[in-house]
């Protein structure tokens, strides 16, 4: 298999993904949306801080080692290139607290069920694999945020690109607030085209492009149901504090 083919195989696989997630091609609701911003937040902050950090460790390519570190230290530490010097996760908090929430609703969340679970399997597809393996799972799920993927306006915009314009819709937001979704529009190419690249130019070379392709689904696995689990438990807030509205 060529780098040419097993990058087509990978965009193939995220394509599917990105078209059959919910919380990617069903409305937006104020429910869903709060979840996301308690379970993402600490999201962002585990899988860069822990996980993607031991990718990193088990990386004999510098170069490649130093692109992950600089992308973990732009969503935990401070990112001025693509925003305006917060780290990622506390951008999403400042988001939630514009959206009407508590930030000590933000800050002291529990885990979902589905989140613990998915820390587990990302764990074991990261800590202990090749390094070209836990690359795949750094980016792969970050491809699905930029335009190209998926059916609609999430093709034309990207994931986030149209989380942004959903997101200003349903809790009138400018787009300073929406700072999250278009700081990750820029940021998520530039630390997916390290997978991708990285892969086209190491998968072939190290006769791993099947592996490469298997890590890339058994992640994206992973991700949609991390993503369910956000899908059902604001369906469930929405049902008890009877938020009706959505934006499609």
């Amino acid at each position: 298999m060529s780098a040419k083919t097993v990058i087509a195989e990978l965009d193939r696989v995220v394509d599917n993904y990105s078209k059959r997630v919910a919380l990617i091609n069903q409305p937006l609701t104020k429910g869903r949306a709060y979840t996301f911003v308690m379970q993402h937040r600490q999201n962002t902050r585990q899988r860069n801080s822990v996980l993607k950090l031991r990718v990193a460790t088990n990386c004999p390519e510098w170069d490649v080692k130093l692109g992950i570190l600089e992308a973990c230290v732009e969503e935990i530490v401070s990112d001025t290139e693509h925003g305006d010097g917060r780290p990622h996760w506390k951008v999403l908090e400042d988001l939630g607290v514009d959206c009407g929430m508590k930030r000590k609703d933000i800050t002291g969340a529990p885990l979902l069920p589905s989140t613990r679970l998915a820390w587990r399997a990302w764990d074991g597809l990261m800590s202990n694999r090749h390094w070209l393996l836990g690359l795949m799972a750094n980016t792969c799920a970050e491809r699905s945020n930029i335009p190209g993927y998926g059916k609609g306006e999430v093709r034309d915009k990207g994931w986030f690109g149209n989380e942004n314009r959903r997101w200003g819709k349903m809790f009138g937001l400018n787009e300073v607030q929406r700072l999250f979704f278009g700081m990750h529009s820029e940021a998520d190419i530039k630390h997916s085209n390290l997978g991708w690249q990285t892969v086209a130019k190491y998968a072939s070379k190290l006769r791993m492009e099947d592996e490469v392709v298997d890590a890339c689904e058994e992640n994206l696995i992973v991700w949609e149901h991390y993503l369910d689990g956000i899908a059902k438990a604001g369906d469930e807030m929405d049902r008890q504090m009877r938020w009706r509205k959505k934006v499609a």
